[in-house]
This record gives structure tokens, C-alpha cells and sequence, in this order.
């Protein structure tokens, strides 16, 4: 049996965390258990249920009584930030997921079931694909933005940080590419701001949501194309939505269709191109 023993980042880590397990244990019929699985487990009712996956310390009964979901947190903080307890893990062959994103051996095989695995509850998904059917009723192809600012206005010296300008810009450059079509965008942040901002371009987002991430996300996964900087989220949107992606490297960037292709693994697009580990 395979555990999982880290929790490194916010959900979409989580889920490239988890995805090469996965893919192994449901290709050679094996068991694994995720010791420390991300607060929005239960938006994914087939990963949590599925018979093949254990985990230990899902106790909905206490999760859900007075401060059990931030004692959780706090245990997962913890344990995942230990020396000795890495210690432990390592001498119980327990296995570090972040360190599994190479293993690429069975996600193209599993990627059918993969889909089903991941697949958010119906509610998310069904507000997913109202959204885009929206958009599909005015415009012949829906790009998604994926808005990341806040803690990239450090991350890497600010480097894949851009103004809400340079968005718009961005999309902008995107409609230009696609001239002949009706464009329409849908735009995935978590930010406050108005859509007025982008004069020219269609564009619809949802306000404040149950499980707005995750909604977001899984929007993402069913657009056309997708923008963004280098990020984990877009990229598990485009490799679980099997969608082109184009990363936003530098502020002036234009666009070809062949700078669209679609994740096939954690580092790597479908047109050979290979993602450094930022």
C-alpha cells in the first residue's frame, strides 16, 4: 500500500499530490491511503469514496464538531513541518506525493478514470457547465483567464506578475488571434473587481460561491483555451479538462494557436514543451 504522508500547498498541489498514486494504484489494482488530504475533500465525493483510497483520519463526525476541521489543519501544519516526524515517515516507507509529480508512467492510460476520480459533486459542476453554455450562446469560443496576483507580487522577484491592465491587454491580444471568431472569456480569480475593466472583451465570472475555487477551476477545465501565469491551478484545469493552455511569460506577449497545447503531466505539454519547476 502507498501512503501519502505530505500536504504541500493549497488544493491544486494537493491534487498533483495525489494524481500519480492514483493513476498507479488504479492501473495495477493496488490500495493507498492520504494521511493529510486538503480541506475541500468532500467537493470531491469519487476521490473521497473511491474503494481503493483510505483515509486514516477522516472522521466526518468529528471534522464537523466545534473547532474540528482547524485542529485538523493545525495537526496537518504540524506533522508536515516536523524534522522528526519526516524521520518516522521515511523509515515507514511512507511516501511524499509532491515527489511522485515525475511519475508519469500511468496518467495517460488512467486518464479516463482519472476524470471520473476527480470529478467535483454534481452542484459544482453543474453551475460549471451553465456558465460556459452561457457564454457558448453568444460567442464561438470561451478563453479562460486564470487572474493570479497577491502573493505573486513576490513570488519569483514579481516576475509573473501583471496589473489587471495587462490582463486585459492579454485577452485583448487573444480576441486579435482569433479575429475570425466570436470570443468570449470567462475569468477565474480571487479577487474583488469589476468586469468593466476589460472594455472590448465578453466576459462573465461568478460573484461569491460555495466552493468558489473549485468552481472556478473546474470552469477552467471546460473552456476552449486557457490563459495564465505559471501556476498549478490552471495547469491541473487544462491536464483534467484536457484544454490548450498558454502560460503568460512576459507582459507584451502575443499569441499563435500553436503556443496552446494541452498538460500531460506536471512538467510537461502535449507539444513536447517542458515546464520548469518554479
Amino acid at each position: 500500500m502507498r501512503i501519502i504522508c505530505d500536504a504541500p500547498g493549497q488544493t491544486c498541489n494537493r491534487l498533483w499530490t495525489y494524481v500519480a498514486s492514483v493513476a498507479q494504484c488504479a492501473a495495477e489494482h493496488k490500495r493507498m491511503a492520504i494521511l493529510f488530504f486538503d480541506w475541500t475533500i468532500e467537493d470531491f465525493p469519487n476521490l473521497l469514496h473511491a474503494p481503493f483510497i483510505y483515509y486514516p483520519l477522516w472522521h466526518k463526525w468529528y471534522l464537523e464538531r466545534g473547532n474540528g476541521w482547524n485542529n485538523y489543519k493545525g495537526l496537518t501544519w504540524k506533522v508536515t513541518h516536523n524534522k522528526t516526524w519526516d524521520k518516522i515517515f521515511h523509515f515507514l516507507g511512507f511516501t511524499k506525493g509532491w515527489s511522485t509529480r515525475t511519475d508519469t508512467r500511468y496518467l495517460q492510460q488512467t486518464l479516463p478514470e482519472l476524470k471520473r476520480i476527480f470529478r467535483p459533486k454534481d452542484e459544482i459542476m453543474q453551475k460549471a457547465e451553465g456558465m460556459i453554455a452561457q457564454l457558448k450562446q453568444v460567442s464561438d469560443i470561451v478563453v479562460g483567464v486564470h487572474i493570479r496576483r497577491g502573493d505573486y507580487a513576490t513570488w519569483n522577484d514579481g516576475r509573473f506578475f501583471y496589473e489587471l491592465e495587462d490582463y486585459h491587454q492579454f485577452m485583448l491580444n487573444v480576441k486579435e488571434l482569433y479575429k475570425d471568431r466570436k470570443v468570449s472569456f470567462f475569468i477565474s480569480s480571487n479577487e474583488n473587481f469589476s468586469l468593466d475593466i476589460f472594455n472590448g472583451c465578453h466576459c462573465s465570472r461568478f460573484g461569491q460561491e460555495p466552493s468558489g475555487a473549485i468552481l472556478d477551476l473546474y470552469t477552467l477545465s471546460l473552456c476552449d483555451r486557457i490563459i495564465g501565469p505559471f501556476s498549478s491551478y490552471s495547469r491541473w484545469a487544462s491536464f483534467i479538462g484536457e484544454i490548450p493552455l498558454c502560460f503568460l511569460e512576459v507582459k507584451n506577449q502575443q499569441f499563435s494557436e500553436s503556443d496552446f497545447s494541452k498538460i500531460v503531466d506536471y512538467f510537461h505539454f502535449e507539444n513536447g514543451k517542458e515546464i520548469l519547476d518554479w
